[in-house]
């Protein structure tokens, strides 16, 4: 094990980086803490590890100070926490001039296949001196028994398929200039992107992949999440209701969700589960980041625990992989987007059932503290619409007005008039925070 770990020592400091699409991706800059880098599986972390040692080479670090170590290696197999130690005793042989510097950094990727990794990774922050980042396939790095197990140590850097604007970046049409300057031709180029964009999501890889490509790697994330972390790490006993779950979820994106509805329609079926069960199964969804849930704002944490939540996959792709009309499914894909971005932007993030009986789809309270009451349609042509949507954030207003509504169409409509206390958003504008 020893040489093993040597090896892999020698082979990252000489490695070169993979071409990669850079990442927006917020670093906290606290010192003393583990950098956590969680997401759903092939959305990048790997990718944005390397980004890491690019950023600091810019920095004028060297490169034997910047040690990418992957756990996910056959010759590894079998390791314990204990061999941990190897490899800053091995890193230290090699580079002995480095102990006790402050601009060590150790990235290590896919730990959490190791048993017991927490206890090392505490030790090592008290007793050497070095940044400490860590990678794992999914939240299970940041649930609480791990975050317990660090005791306060970890900060989380998540990490979700592309946003628009690294989408653009890929395909190597990230705007140069602010969109009101586009060209004609160029702003119904971004209107195409975004159309293609909220149909087939974010993922890295499927960037480019023919249709079928596309819905047959998606399905295969699917598959990977369900099977790996979900139904092995937590021995699910029922993975028939999961899936049922989980098709329930993509087939009704932005939708309300009730277990107690799901657990009788799942006893109408012959099939005997617990509601306590049905709740794992929804945590279990979230942590591996397949799903996203927002709970109905205010109230007691009861009133918000028997309320339905509203579920959004962690990307619009998913949507359509048990959709029959890609048109059908644009107004949820866009909604979908924009509680994305909004996770992104680090907001809390909720829904709204005003007094009247009217509904919002997102109310968020921003980091630094000012809320926005949100309504995200593909499209006002219907009168009745308009009128239901703008009444429905007007009512928000006089019951929230510390916060401001937004309105977010995917296509503009020149004939709609919207109260001034109403911004109107175009979604390409907002998607690229440039409105």
């Amino acid at each position: 094990m020893r040489e093993i770990i040597r090896n892999k020592i020698v082979d990252s400091i000489t490695a070169s980086a993979p071409q990669f699409t850079l990442r927006d991706v917020r670093l906290p800059n606290i010192k003393g803490k583990v950098k956590a880098v969680i997401g759903i599986r092939r959305s990048g972390k790997s990718t944005y590890l390397w980004q890491v040692i690019l950023e600091k080479l810019k920095q004028k670090a060297r490169r034997e100070n910047l040690l990418y170590f992957s756990f996910e290696d056959e010759r590894l197999a079998g390791i314990k926490n204990t061999d941990l130690q190897l490899l800053v005793e091995e890193y230290y042989t090699l580079y002995p001039e480095m102990r006790d510097k402050n601009n060590v950094v150790f990235i290590f990727d896919e730990i959490q296949v190791v048993p017991g990794w927490e206890t090392f990774a505490r030790r090592v922050l008290d007793t050497e001196k070095i940044e400490l980042f860590i990678s794992g396939s999914s939240a299970k790095l940041l649930s609480r028994e791990v975050a317990t197990s660090m005791r306060g140590r970890a900060m989380e850097v998540p990490i979700h398929p592309f946003s628009f604007r690294e989408y653009l970046r890929h395909l190597g049409r990230e705007p140069e200039k602010e969109i009101k300057h586009l060209k004609k031709s160029e702003r119904s180029r971004l209107e195409k992107d975004l159309n293609e964009y909220l149909l087939y999501g974010g993922f890295p890889e499927t960037i480019g992949a023919s249709r079928r490509d596309k819905y047959e790697l998606l399905k295969g994330y699917i598959d990977t999440v369900l099977l790996r972390d979900v139904i092995e790490r937590h021995q699910v006993t029922h993975p028939i209701a999961l899936r049922w779950m989980v098709r329930q979820f993509l087939s009704n994106a932005a939708g309300l969700f009730s277990i107690n509805k799901f657990y009788n329609d799942l006893r109408s079926q012959g099939i005997p589960i617990a509601k306590d069960t049905l709740h794992e199964y929804l945590s279990y969804l979230d942590d591996a980041f397949l799903i996203r849930t927002i709970s109905l704002a205010g109230g007691s944490e009861r009133r918000r625990m028997v309320n339905p939540r509203k579920v959004y996959p962690i990307d619009m792709g998913f949507i359509n992989l048990f959709a029959f009309s890609d048109r059908a499914n644009l107004g949820h894909a866009l909604e979908t987007s924009v509680m994305i971005e909004l996770e992104r932007r680090g907001g809390e993030i909720a829904y709204i059932r005003n007094s009247t009986g009217t509904e919002i789809d997102f109310l968020v309270r921003f980091p630094d503290g000012h809320f926005e009451l949100i309504q995200v349609c593909a499209d006002l042509d219907d009168p009745v619409a308009q009128k239901r949507e703008i009444n429905s954030l007007l009512d928000g207003l006089s019951e929230h007005k510390y916060a401001s509504a937004h309105l977010i169409l995917l296509k503009p409509n020149l004939l709609l008039e919207v109260p001034k206390k109403i911004k109107l958003h175009q979604a390409s504008n907002w998607l690229l925070n440039e409105d």
